[in-house]
């Protein structure tokens, strides 16, 4: 039975045991520690998986979402960026999404944020210089995208990897397009997925998770599909070339 740990050190904690009615492939898996991280308004959902016990857990800030023991991160955010905002890994992943293509988002560049604080002037640097516009969705991720690119240039030795989650509920669904994640249907249809993947308790981190914590139900669920990608990584698309920093631009899935 779930248990909060309000108490914790790190953030809010709901843990659970998964060892009643799992499929043997589900209980047989690798035992290597791993998160998966999604971000939200207030911070961080973070997914901890070893073998059988499953954890959820809310942050302030990545350091803190990374601060336990893991064999394995992977994380919702663009690793490794371009000048000019284009990286192959979007463009493959726009295509495998198809006729979702919009739910890559495209464009992050470390310049955009290091000297602009507003998006229209932003925009209007990259205008001059022939590039594409960022969107004001990509825009307000920026001090995440940010935090985490700091993060990984001071942690070079960890193995954190990005992930799309929508990737992962594509070939959790036998690469089918799923509906909006937004809708009922896409909702119970991601759930589903997610149960059949060993999250047994998925029902009952969404119904506590929204207790003191911000994060919206996606956020929840995205946070897992991560996790699934970290625990049992199907592939990943992009370049080997590294970004200017050495830092990856392959998405995982």
């Amino acid at each position: 039975m779930d248990r909060l740990q309000s108490a914790r050190r790190g953030g809010l904690h709901l843990q659970s045991d998964c060892h009643r009615a799992q499929p043997p492939e589900v209980s047989a898996r690798s035992g290597h520690r791993v998160l998966g991280l999604d971000g939200f308004s207030k911070g961080w959902v973070a997914v901890f998986l070893h073998g059988d016990a499953h954890e959820i857990s809310f942050h302030g800030d990545v350091t803190q979402a990374l601060s336990r023991p893991f064999d394995r991160a992977s994380i919702d955010i663009p690793i490794g960026m371009t000048v000019d905002g284009e990286r192959d890994c979007d463009v493959l992943a726009r295509a495998m999404l198809r006729p979702h293509t919009s739910r890559v988002f495209t464009g992050a560049r470390r310049w955009i944020w290091q000297d602009f604080s507003d998006p229209d002037e932003a925009n209007g640097e990259c205008v001059r210089r022939g590039q594409k516009r960022v969107s004001r969705q990509l825009w307000h991720l920026g001090p995440k995208i940010m935090e985490v690119d700091a993060f990984l240039r001071e942690h070079r030795t960890l193995d954190i990897r990005e992930v799309h989650p929508e990737l992962v509920f594509l070939r959790l669904n036998a690469n089918n397009p799923l509906p909006s994640k937004k809708s009922e249907e896409g909702d119970s249809l991601r759930r589903r997925l997610l149960k059949r993947s060993g999250l047994c308790d998925i029902d009952q981190w969404l119904s506590k998770a929204r207790i003191g914590t911000g994060a919206k139900r996606d956020d929840v669920l995205d946070a897992c599909a991560v996790a699934i990608a970290a625990r049992e990584p199907a592939g990943s698309v992009g370049s080997p070339q590294p970004d200017a920093h050495n830092l990856p631009m392959q998405i995982w899935f």
